[in-house]
């Protein structure tokens, strides 16, 4: 698998630039909130969506001022559903540091969430950037609706594969797939081509939650927690699978596990024991490979170049990543 630095290679120019116009874009004249993007500054992550958007940018064109209001407007806006998630989650960790509710409390992360997210449609407005509000819209708009659903199903565990593709295909993978349309859409090229960068994104999208339900499992060594979804009533596609390979009598027992007893490590651990010993894993893994060569299938419809190869890097590296 590719290093991230080697696959940052054809837009590291870009990314440089774009860590300066993301600081400014957060900038507020009320100093708490000015102390508080500081420190989501300092603590960010590898950013991998804006390099979806300028390697999508340079592989249909070029990037160019606007591909900086793109790649600004996503990172700004999945910062801002982090923290909601965080609240929502009483999660008091994101990424090894303390999350803005634990520091700050929950009605604070409420309302930079809400800062953060109104500063990404401006940036958009002020730059007369309306084909990117529409795109990023879309996404907010499909990732509400994907984690009320989940919530939703969670409540009488009847989720099928559909519904659980659905969920995903709102909930992670249209971010995914936003970042590299505005990434295209940036660039000039014509619409036929945004739509094909689209959809790539939302298969290397739905791979990247497949990827994560496997983490739940311990199908790879990670620290992640085991169980956590499990623990939160989320019905993830191995175990979707085992269910639905089960007899009833266990099928019975395993729902009753997780709707009654899913705060007992025991039983958990029989969960996550029922689902390795299932096929759950192996049919998840296969589902998620399968999204990921379709990707690449799409990839190859664009020209060669740099940017494309580090593109199918990016794929591999998100796809094959130890947490």
């Amino acid at each position: 698998m590719a290093k991230l630095d080697a696959i940052k290679e054809p837009i590291k120019d870009e990314l440089e630039i774009f860590e300066d116009k993301f600081r400014d874009s957060m900038k507020s004249h009320v100093p708490l909130l000015d102390k508080i993007t500081h420190y989501i500054v300092k603590r960010k992550g590898k950013q991998v969506r804006p390099m979806f958007v300028f390697l999508a940018a340079k592989i249909c064109g070029n990037s160019n001022e606007t591909t900086y209001t793109a790649a600004s407007l996503v990172e700004l806006l999945h910062t801002a559903t982090l923290v909601h998630d965080d609240v929502v989650d009483d999660s008091y960790q994101r990424r090894g540091f303390f999350s803005i509710n634990a520091l700050w409390k929950n009605k604070i992360a409420v309302l930079v969430g809400d800062y953060l997210l109104s500063r990404g449609l401006l940036l958009s407005l002020e730059n007369n950037q309306y084909d990117l509000l529409q795109i990023l819209s879309n996404a907010v708009k499909s990732m509400s609706e994907g984690e009320l659903l989940q919530i939703e199903k969670s409540r009488r565990l009847d989720i099928d594969e559909s519904v659980y593709f659905e969920i995903i295909r709102g909930k992670t993978a249209s971010l995914i797939a936003s970042a590299c349309s505005a990434g295209a859409a940036s660039s000039g090229v014509e619409k036929e081509k945004v739509e094909k960068m689209r959809l790539f994104g939302e298969k290397i999208g739905m791979a990247f939650q497949i990827k994560d339900d496997l983490f739940e499992f311990g199908w790879d060594d990670v620290g992640k927690p085991l169980g956590t979804d499990i623990k939160e009533k989320k019905m993830t596609l191995p175990l979707i699978y085992a269910l639905k390979k089960a007899d009833r009598s266990q099928r019975n027992r395993i729902i009753n596990l997780i709707k009654n007893k899913n705060s007992k490590t025991s039983f958990v651990n029989e969960v996550i024991s029922f689902v390795r010993n299932s096929g759950g894993i192996e049919y998840a893994s296969s589902v998620m490979n399968q999204y990921k060569e379709e990707a690449k299938t799409i990839l190859q419809e664009f020209p060669a170049s740099s940017s494309r190869d580090a593109m199918q890097q990016l794929v591999d590296y998100v796809i094959e990543r130890k947490n």
